[in-house]
């Protein structure tokens, strides 16, 4: 199974509409895409899920694409426990059991077997993590701890990218470049005077143009939140779970 390598707006992928799927008769097409624009982006927290757990890269690959094709080739989603309807929840889970069975098989890894998810390549050029972790973090976060700061920064860099590509098509990338390192918590000691030195702007300007992008990138940022759960009640709960497990590796 090939899936193209082109950035994908989340114009109707919701979880909702994924769970939709696996528990009615309705249109099953949509809902398998959901599902596979769901792990085509979430694939990094499963694969350095598997790779804390131990696995070399090669054999972390072939599981991770192993897991996925899975998902997208079974009625997963119908075994599967809804209960706190969170796809970071559920995800973490189903892998945790993928691996268990697959250790209690004792199976013998084969590589190239014939079904190519998406080139690893391809997922990597796609999807580069800008979030920088330090070896003494990795080494001391457990598998779970991990998953949920790749998941979190995955959350992050797409609302990112896509504040990038709006600022980007008004002509204004040049603003974004300039702020985007001050668009999470205010920082007391951001300097709008030396902001607007550099943008060649008065510094009430770059105030203003920074509280916009704030307002806007959170609004991203919870889009990308409600992706993944199917209350929408469970934003705000999911959204302090991110930011703690991002908090780990400051």
């Amino acid at each position: 199974m090939n899936v193209e390598a082109e950035p994908r707006v989340f114009a109707t992928t919701r979880w909702s509409l994924v769970l939709a799927g696996a528990h009615s008769d309705g249109d099953e097409q949509k809902a398998a895409e959901a599902l596979a624009e769901l792990c085509r982006t979430y694939w990094r927290p499963a694969f350095s899920y598997v790779c804390r757990r131990g696995y070399s890269t090669e054999d972390a690959q072939d599981l991770t694409q192993d897991f996925f094709l899975m998902i997208l080739e079974t009625n997963w989603l119908r075994q599967a426990d809804h209960g706190r309807g969170r796809f970071r929840s559920l995800l973490l889970k189903s892998l945790q059991n993928f691996l268990h069975n697959a250790a209690d098989k004792n199976r013998t890894l084969k590589r190239g077997g014939g079904v190519q998810f998406i080139s690893w390549d391809a997922w990597m050029a796609e999807a580069p993590s800008h979030l920088s972790i330090s070896a003494r973090t990795l080494v001391a976060l457990a598998p779970e701890r991990l998953f949920d700061l790749r998941w979190a920064a995955t959350v992050v860099e797409h609302a990112l990218r896509r504040l990038r590509e709006e600022c980007e098509g008004k002509g204004r990338l040049r603003l974004f470049e300039a702020l985007r390192d001050h668009l999470g918590a205010e920082h007391g000691d951001t300097s709008y005077a030396d902001l607007g030195a550099g943008l060649g702007v008065a510094d009430t300007v770059v105030k203003k143009q920074l509280h916009n992008l704030r307002q806007r990138y959170r609004s991203l940022l919870r889009e990308e939140v409600a992706h993944t759960v199917e209350n929408p009640v469970d934003v705000d709960d999911e959204i302090r779970h991110l930011c703690v497990a991002l908090a780990r590796a400051a």
